[in-house]
């Protein structure tokens, strides 16, 4: 099959630190080239891959100090994809609803995960207007606000088998915290939770501009704590030793999460994962398996004295049984040719099967 993905400019693919979109679209691209698949990725110029590559702009615009206005570049990548739709079988966006008004005057069959929070009054009326556009969703809480969106299926993100794994014969030392500092992370409260469980908390997070405010209220105070150590915003390269010599993940969100990529990523390390009851956490984490789903600090800290219940090898295997990039590039596959039948277009597939 002939497929276009089209990555965000924001950052690279996969991105060289923070960026969860982008390394969701690389793990995807990758797995679909392994399965036999002819991709082409729309991305920056300093992105990596096997598939062929778009570079649409020279770096990720995070990156570009000259770009003041981020969404010029994509109506030019909108433009381009267009002009080259009937070079795929189908166009899977990955750049919200942007596509939505262009595309669907053109027969290629096309298709947008929604990556992000879709409980904004401001996309009602969106999804009104665009209620036949299909969309995809990465987790069913995600759709939830949006009912009239034609949702084609819910695909979980995956990441591939071999990057993160469990470290063998490890002892865990501390509690960790992955993500970025913000009020709907919840960096506060996994402070306060492996206080009061009197452990050790590692913070690896990245700190938004929008959020440096945020920070110096409310976090950098906490930081001073002596069972606090803050290590900065890391790459990937990093994750495997950070999570896999944790005792847990702590993930105290206090916002619908579409999905949480972290959480997956512990599990590849064989780390359990104690997460609030927000957003996609009960999907994602299976409770007394994976993790512990919690409803607050005090239940949190209950949680962490019941770890040595979670064995790491079944919290790995809970891992390699849902959220590999190859379960997800299969069940992208599955979408991809049914759009192409609701489209009365050839499926590859079939053809090759007589």
């Amino acid at each position: 099959m002939r497929i276009a993905q089209i990555a965000p400019l924001h950052e690279a693919v996969p991105p060289k630190l923070y960026g969860g979109t982008e390394r969701v679209v690389s793990n995807l691209t990758e797995a679909l080239v392994a399965q036999g698949h002819d991709v082409t990725l729309f991305a920056s110029g300093d992105s990596v891959t096997s598939a062929k590559l778009e570079a649409f702009w020279p770096q990720a615009l995070r990156l570009d100090p000259t770009i003041r206005d981020v969404m010029a570049p994509h109506m030019l990548l909108l433009e381009e994809v267009r002009r080259r739709a009937d070079e795929f079988d189908v166009l899977h966006f990955h750049i919200d609803y942007y596509p939505f008004s262009l595309f669907q005057r053109q027969e290629v069959p096309f298709v947008t995960t929604m990556h992000g929070r879709l409980d904004l009054p401001e996309l009602q009326p969106i999804f009104n207007a665009f209620s036949d556009v299909p969309v995809v969703s990465i987790s069913d809480n995600q759709r939830l606000p949006l009912q009239q969106a034609n949702w084609q299926r819910t695909v979980y993100h995956g990441l591939p088998e071999n990057v993160l794994k469990p470290i063998p014969n490890v002892k865990p030392e501390y509690l960790a915290f992955l993500g970025r500092v913000s009020p709907e992370k919840g960096l506060d409260k996994a402070i306060r939770i492996a206080g009061q469980a009197g452990m050790k908390l590692k913070v690896a997070a990245k700190i938004d501009k929008a959020d440096r405010a945020y920070y110096e209220e409310v976090i950098r105070p906490l930081m001073a704590l002596p069972h606090v150590e803050y290590i900065g915003e890391i790459g990937e390269s990093e994750k495997a030793e950070f999570l896999g010599n944790a005792h847990a993940l702590v993930f105290p969100i206090d916002w619908p999460e579409p999905f949480g990529l972290v959480m997956i990523e512990a599990m590849a390390c064989g780390t359990p994962v104690i997460a609030f009851n927000r957003g996609s956490v009960p999907e994602v984490i299976e409770n007394g398996v994976s993790g512990f789903v919690v409803e607050d600090e005090i239940s949190a800290v209950a949680a962490l004295k019941r770890l040595s219940s979670l064995p790491r090898e079944k919290v790995r295997a809970a891992f390699e049984a849902r959220f590999t990039s190859k379960v997800m590039a299969t069940n992208y596959v599955s979408v991809y040719e049914e759009l192409l039948r609701q489209k009365r277009r050839t499926v590859l597939r079939e053809v090759a099967a007589g």
